[in-house]
């Protein structure tokens, strides 16, 4: 598979010190970051994602050598030159055999002398905080959650939909505002504000025209994830309908934080929770708000952080926590915050 046009900077030059490579393969792109070991990025690479889920897994390590290779070529590393550790973080390595399994794959294609794979969430989770007892929520396209303690131990769920009892995340939440649209149009549930707000916000005179177009093709099936909008829209305006949605959106983000949480026996402990993902970085106050009551009551001593740095941030912190033995140097995190537009946690 061809990459996409790369976005790459380089920011400096190899010296003879330990290089790495870390990357946050997310949904709809994977971000490369090349650096050395005292936190000097030397080159950044963009292209698309490489989710084994997506597009397969040899397409994803095939993919993933190129964009290594254009790190490379960026920040002029010599060919004779080994990276020293390569810490990739994916959607899609959400269970225990997938993660061994993309473990001993990328192993196989010799791109450094040491490799790491883990699901994109602990890159999220590493971005948002220097905490080791933690907990990550992502909702963006879907929804899920891991947590870490300082121990090693950490806490993770299947991630796989439905199937997995997940509830929530973008797709999702979009998928109910037109079925409460619906529903509140024909009768067969409660009036909701709802239903003008997405006849008007696909130019259609009712909202079964909008599911008739979306079902012949008139509306491509993609538009549909840009209800999420409008449901938090609506919401805000007292929609009952609405807010009880983003309620049990708020409800379900909490049980993943208590589930976790309790897992590694943190719920009494101070522990940082961090909050990504399209859904919750747009600190929607009727979720936002409703959301940090929730974790205070539930764990008086958790702090709550919104992710700002990107994830390919916590990727490249954790390949030089590896690189560095186990947690890498204040000044070498602060460097990386930095480079970021953030400040050292």
């Amino acid at each position: 598979m061809t990459a996409t046009r790369s976005r790459a900077e380089a920011v400096g030059r190899p010296g003879t010190g330990r290089l790495y490579a870390a990357a946050d393969g997310g949904n709809s792109k994977t971000d490369v970051v090349l650096g050395d070991a005292d936190g000097r990025i030397l080159a950044r690479v963009t292209g698309p994602t490489t989710s084994p889920h997506a597009i397969g897994l040899p397409a994803a390590l095939s993919l993933l050598a190129e964009l290594v290779a254009r790190a490379r070529a960026e920040a002029a590393v010599p060919p004779g030159l080994s990276l020293t550790q390569l810490s990739v973080y994916v959607a899609g390595a959400d269970l225990p055999v997938e993660v061994e399994r993309l473990n001993l794959e990328v192993g196989r294609l010799g791109l450094a002398e040491r490799v790491s794979i883990d699901n994109d969430l602990f890159a999220l989770l590493r971005s948002g905080t220097a905490d080791p007892d933690a907990v990550g929520v992502v909702c963006g396209a879907g929804i899920n959650a891991v947590g870490r303690r300082a121990d090693g131990a950490t806490a993770r769920f299947p991630a796989l939909g439905q199937i997995s009892g997940d509830w929530g995340g973008g797709h999702h939440l979009a998928a109910l505002a037109l079925y409460h649209a619906v529903r509140g149009e024909d009768g067969r549930g409660p009036a909701t504000a709802l239903t003008d707000a997405v006849r008007v916000h696909f130019g259609r005179s009712t909202v079964e025209d909008v599911s008739v177009a979306l079902h012949l093709g008139e509306i491509p099936m993609e538009r549909l994830d840009e209800l999420c909008e409008v449901l938090f829209a609506v919401a805000a305006t007292g929609d009952e309908v609405a807010a009880r949605v983003v309620r049990r959106l708020a409800a379900e983000i909490e049980a993943l934080v208590r589930v976790a949480a309790g897992r590694l026996g943190l719920l009494d402990r101070p522990y940082t929770v961090v909050l990504g993902g399209g859904v919750l970085t747009a600190r929607h106050p009727q979720l936002h708000d409703d959301l940090r009551a929730r974790i205070a009551a539930l764990s008086p001593a958790a702090a709550v952080t919104v992710l700002t740095a990107p994830p390919v941030a916590g990727a490249a912190l954790l390949a030089l926590d590896a690189l560095h033995g186990g947690h890498c140097p204040p000044e070498v995190e602060q460097a990386i915050r930095f480079h970021y537009g953030g400040v050292a946690l």
